[in-house]
């Protein structure tokens, strides 16, 4: 099997016992795995939930807790008692584990979404594992990822990983609930993530989670748009991550092994970056921007709405309302009224680095339909 870079997201629930403690066994188990795994040359990051559930025993509270200042307070206690143990297990297979804590704020900017790549590259070439986790002390409700799904998702697409493999304490997804029906059955493969499937999908079956199968159907959809394959399930022993790179793992596979992955500026435009305004283009527009591969010009402009500057990200709607695209803009919202409609040869000067494009091809990303 050739080397790849696999994604490997652990739920709170694959973490912890019954009282939402750190499960020391379940642990050791994931980690042996994590060690057989890069014992074949594979690089890996671990996306570790887990901090809030560690933390909340020690703090006194019977169960997790509901108020953001519990959680935020339980997962400042548990997230080194968290380390703390995938320090000592890693330890004793020679592997250096990292951690890095995220918010979604990380991911919105494009520097500070650059420096992430650059940490995370440097890490792998030095055989270190990074484990990666929500911030969950300063994070609040509206920046949060889902138990860590999403952030999976998003980790494995700006990476270009080969693989997700998303653990959980359900073998995989089911048209039901299996704790409740024994009528219900099991999905092996999934090709994509249809909105029937998202209908039926439940959520967390965990008092100590909060990622149902519903959150995790959304990070494979993310995951898969971006170019990487999942895998959601369960598995014990050190070969279990083995076996699902191999097919053999006990759960669902989402998606298919050649996917096309994206670029990373254009994820950063796509699915981070924060819209600074929106404009409306023509038929003709359209037609060139996304059948022939063309940039846009300012002639195709009918409209502009919002302020913006030069280099902010746009949404691009064509004249029926629908959303085209997204694109990093060379003009100004300002700049952009003076010469919308108006032939390239007649619009140059107005931009930041004085071109006649409004949205150079390389910095255009077409949104999927809804």
């Amino acid at each position: 099997m050739k080397k790849q870079l696999v994604v490997v997201k652990i739920g709170s629930s694959s973490l912890t016992n019954v009282l939402g403690t750190i499960s020391e066994e379940k642990m050791r188990d994931h980690v042996e795995a994590l060690a057989f795994l890069k014992a074949q040359g594979h690089e890996l990051i671990v996306i570790s939930s887990g901090a809030v559930a560690a933390g909340f025993g020690a703090l006194g509270y019977p169960t997790r807790p509901k108020s953001t200042a519990g959680k935020q307070a339980a997962a400042a206690v548990g997230q080194g008692l968290l380390m703390q143990n995938y320090l000592q297990l890693f330890k004793e297979f020679a592997i250096v584990p990292a951690q890095i804590l995220l918010t979604r704020e990380d991911f919105y900017s494009q520097v500070r979404f650059h420096n992430l790549f650059n940490t995370m590259t440097e890490l792998l070439q030095k055989g270190v594992i990074p484990i990666i986790n929500e911030n969950d002390s300063v994070a609040i409700e509206e920046l949060t990822f889902g138990d860590n799904d999403l952030l999976s998702a998003l980790v494995s697409g700006f990476l270009h990983a080969d693989a997700l493999i998303i653990l959980t304490d359900i073998n995989g997804l089911y048209d039901g609930n299996p704790k409740v029906s024994k009528e219900a059955k099991k999905y092996h493969f999934i090709p994509e993530v249809s909105e029937n499937l998202l209908g039926v999908a439940g959520e967390s079956g965990s008092s100590i989670g909060t990622g149902g199968m519903k959150s995790k159907l959304l990070a494979a959809k993310k995951a898969l748009s971006l170019g990487v394959s999942v895998f959601v399930g369960t598995g014990v022993g050190k070969e279990k991550l083995a076996d699902i790179l191999a097919g053999k793992g006990d759960g669902t596979y989402i998606g298919g092994p050649f996917q096309t992955q994206m670029q990373m500026r254009k994820q950063w435009i796509a699915y981070h970056s924060q819209v600074g305004g929106v404009i409306e283009i023509d038929e003709g527009a359209e037609k060139a921007i996304l059948f022939q591969g063309k940039s846009l010009l300012p002639v195709g402009v009918t409209k502009v709405i919002g302020e913006f500057n030069a280099l902010d990200v746009v949404v691009v709607r064509n004249q029926n309302g629908k959303t085209v695209g997204k694109g990093q803009i060379y003009y100004s919202s300002k700049d952009l009224l003076l010469v919308k409609g108006l032939p390239s040869e007649q619009s140059k000067g107005y931009s930041i680095n004085k071109k006649a494009e409004v949205i150079h091809r390389d910095n255009w990303v077409t949104m999927p339909k809804e």
